[in-house]
């Protein structure tokens, strides 16, 4: 099986280049293609790599080089239109049909949509709303007070606790838990007492969050995450944080209770924001940095401590530099003693000669 390249090029409006009726049999990263898939080259500097070491029969660029010597397609949006034809040739299926699976439990007192789909083993409690077309996985237990929107889906294993709300479009990858309790305690007893769990999480629409990610419910209201926000695998959130709009959190982030940020920031791996903390609007923090107060609007902040961008990488250049400073330190060192030395006994004749 297969189809042609202007097949193709019609599927993602694109324009072919070379042979139209090439046939393409698949698709493929330069890697790993072979004879008769079509790979992708989003970079001018991939054309050797492409030339020399691939075996596709076909490419999809953005522009046409001289040094090309492959039949293609010209597109606008090359990986928008990779996605288009690999999924041509490896379709999405849905496991099931829209409905619910007989060995789900379902509370009489929810309300699904009827062009929803309900796993195997998934447990829907009282008063839980699920929108039209979203797709609730094996596993799945979502429970009491929960409004899921339209277009979700949630995949085997999330644990959603109560009262969470989920907009439209949203996706929730395995083993995710929102609306756990946070972790807040009145210690001034002696003991650790429980502090109020009487919140809730909020997802706003095109929100996804991470496998294994957990975001705690607030004390008192709600933890929110802002509009197409992207959250990573194993993100921790804390209770009373705000997250604004089309953030992106990357893998191990871990925000303490009560921080809020603006929108589009951008957290690298393994971050960590202390409680009661404002990332503004468009700020960039770095692999592992420790914040432990304010970030300004758009700064891009490296370290640990946290610090801009410019600031921290000047540290590190005089860090680097410490050893020869040392050597140079110890050489003016000697001649300040050697010059001392000498002043020393130039200075001696003239006092005896004086006396």
């Amino acid at each position: 099986m297969g189809t042609t390249l202007a097949q193709l090029a019609e599927l993602v409006d694109g324009k072919v280049f070379g042979d139209p009726n090439l046939k393409i049999t698949g698709a493929n990263i330069i890697r790993d293609a072979v004879s008769g898939e079509l790979t992708l080259m989003d970079k001018p500097d991939q054309v050797g790599l492409l030339m020399e070491n691939c075996q596709a029969s076909a490419v999809l660029v953005r522009e046409i080089s001289d040094k090309l010597n492959i039949d293609g397609i010209l597109v606008a949006n090359v990986h928008e239109a990779f996605g288009k034809v690999i999924r041509f040739f490896q379709p999405w299926e849905q496991t099931q049909a829209s409905g619910i699976h007989r060995s789900a439990i379902v509370s009489l007192a929810a309300v699904v949509d009827p062009t929803a789909t309900i796993g195997a083993g998934s447990v829907i409690s009282d008063g839980v709303v699920i929108g039209k077309n979203s797709v609730i996985h094996s596993g799945v237990h979502i429970q009491a007070g929960c409004h899921i929107g339209e277009d979700v889906t949630i995949f085997p294993g999330a644990v959603l606790y109560d009262r969470t709300e989920v907009g439209d479009r949203c996706i929730i990858h395995s083993a995710a838990v929102l609306g756990a309790y946070g972790f807040g305690y009145d210690s001034s007893t002696g003991r650790h007492i429980l502090s109020a769990q009487l919140g809730n999480v909020i997802l706003e629409s095109d929100v996804e969050i991470g496998a294994g990610t957990t975001i705690d419910r607030g004390t008192y209201g709600s933890t929110k995450i802002g509009e197409g926000t992207k959250i990573d695998n194993q993100v921790m959130i804390g209770h009373n944080c705000r997250i604004g709009k089309h953030n992106l959190l990357c893998s191990q982030v871990g925000i303490a209770g009560s921080t809020s940020t603006g929108d589009y920031v951008v957290m690298a791996g393994q971050v960590g924001v202390r409680d009661h903390v404002h990332i503004g609007t468009g700020a960039q923090l770095g692999a592992k940095a420790g914040v432990g107060s304010d970030i300004p609007e758009g700064q891009q902040t490296i370290g640990i401590p946290a610090g801009p961008f410019k600031e921290v990488i000047a540290e590190h250049m005089a860090i680097k530099r410490l050893p020869d400073m040392r050597k140079t330190l110890r050489a003016l060192t000697k001649r300040i003693e050697q010059l001392e030395k000498e002043a020393a006994a130039n200075a001696a004749p003239a006092i005896r000669k004086a006396s």
